[in-house]
């Protein structure tokens, strides 16, 4: 008997055997790199927490409120499920991209399926009082606007006590400047970077776009983005005056003590107040230097009122700036940013974005006009309870 023909198939199972177990053994790094970097993170939120707790205390109203926020987070859990699946699982998402050497100088990626040309990018600055601020908050913005061709950005930031105000302003340009010199790498289009932050991220985000043209209009300083690298910026429930805030942000809990801590004292409010700050006379040359303005506010939000929006329109305009307000009758804090997109179908927020980044492309324009309905994510019953018991 011939012998051969049993000795190469010994050596190629054995070669099939090898280039199997070799294939493990090259994912098992990954897996343990990702695995190590999920515990460090959770670390680091957890040792933050305990440190937080110790500057607010654990009064009457801190309980009430933190009990609340659980069953609002639990009824919006269906969505959040789904949300979460795709976040963590989804190959269009690129999650934990360095932008930086401090701690959490990280950002998430949302990818179109689409690689057809060079995409238009949002950067996303998400909210949480300046103290429970994450990126994946934006994971439904993202994953939402990704299938609209769209890539996102959404910077990761310190938070309070991790950082103060100045530390979040420096995180957030420095994560713009990443995108503005990178992104092209990933598909999009240098050409076409909006900026938009919510709540706390809308401060945080205008603070940044406004030291940044200051910055330029001096000539002084070296940058590594430019303001005109943006074509608009988008301020979702947003405050930009402390001055008007800090007495509001005390009687709903957030109290004085800390938000100064926050904000580095009273002496600070001036340069991190951009309707202050614009109105002043030698920002005059910077205000010219904006791109276009536009911020969405809801009349229903006790969070941060309206009116924080419209006052900060106003300045714009009287220096000059292109600034438009649009405001949504009956909504609240959290209804632009999560109720309405949990609900699905149509969303005239979600659509102004599209009509404004999408401008120009009649190809997109068309295949927006064309897209199906908006999937619903969580029940109406649902929703309206969350909406009921909301602490924002």
């Amino acid at each position: 008997m011939d012998a051969r023909p049993l000795i190469g198939t010994t050596t190629n199972n054995h070669h099939q055997r090898r280039r199997r177990v070799a294939g493990k053994s090259s994912q098992q790094p990954k897996r343990q790199q990702s695995f190590s970097r999920a515990a460090a993170e959770t670390y680091l939120v957890t040792r933050l927490s305990f440190t937080l707790l110790r500057y607010l205390g654990v009064g009457y109203r801190w309980i009430t409120r933190l009990v609340a926020l659980a069953c609002y987070a639990l009824f919006l859990m269906p969505g959040f499920l789904q949300v979460a699946y795709h976040y963590f699982f989804s190959r269009q998402v690129h999650r934990s991209i360095v932008y930086g050497d401090q701690p959490r100088n990280r950002l998430d990626l949302y990818l179109p399926t689409n690689r057809d040309g060079p995409k238009p990018v949002v950067v996303f600055v998400t909210g949480g009082a300046w103290i429970i601020g994450y990126k994946a908050w934006g994971s439904l913005l993202g994953l939402q606007l990704a299938e609209r061709d769209i890539i996102v950005a959404c910077l990761d930031y310190r938070n309070f006590p991790q950082g103060t105000i100045s530390d979040m302003v420096k995180d957030v340009s420095l994560g713009i400047s990443f995108v503005c010199n990178n992104i092209a790498e990933y598909g999009g289009d240098p050409n076409r970077i909006y900026l938009m932050g919510q709540s706390a991220g809308a401060h945080i985000s205008a603070c940044a776009l406004l030291e940044q043209a200051i910055k330029e209009s001096g000539g002084k300083e070296s940058i590594t983005w430019s303001v005109s690298q943006l074509k608009a910026y988008f301020g979702l429930s947003g405050g930009y005056n402390l001055f008007n805030l800090v007495d509001h942000f005390h009687n709903r809990g957030l109290y004085r003590s800390i938000f100064l801590s926050i904000m580095e004292g009273e002496e600070s409010f001036e340069q991190f107040s951009p309707e202050v700050r614009i109105k002043d006379p030698s920002s005059r040359d910077a205000a010219l230097l904006l791109p276009p303005i536009i911020l969405f506010h809801g009349t229903s939000d006790y969070s941060i009122p309206s009116d924080a929006s419209k006052n900060f329109v106003d300045g714009l305009k009287q220096v000059g700036a292109e600034a438009e307000l649009i405001l949504y009758k009956g909504k609240t804090h959290t209804d632009l940013f999560l109720q309405d997109p949990l609900r699905g179908g149509k969303d005239d927020l979600f659509d102004h974005l599209l009509a404004v980044i999408h401008a120009g492309d009649k190809e997109a324009l068309a295949k927006d006009a064309m897209a199906p309905p908006r999937k619903r994510l969580v029940p109406e019953v649902l929703l309206r309870l969350a909406r009921h018991i909301s602490p924002f």
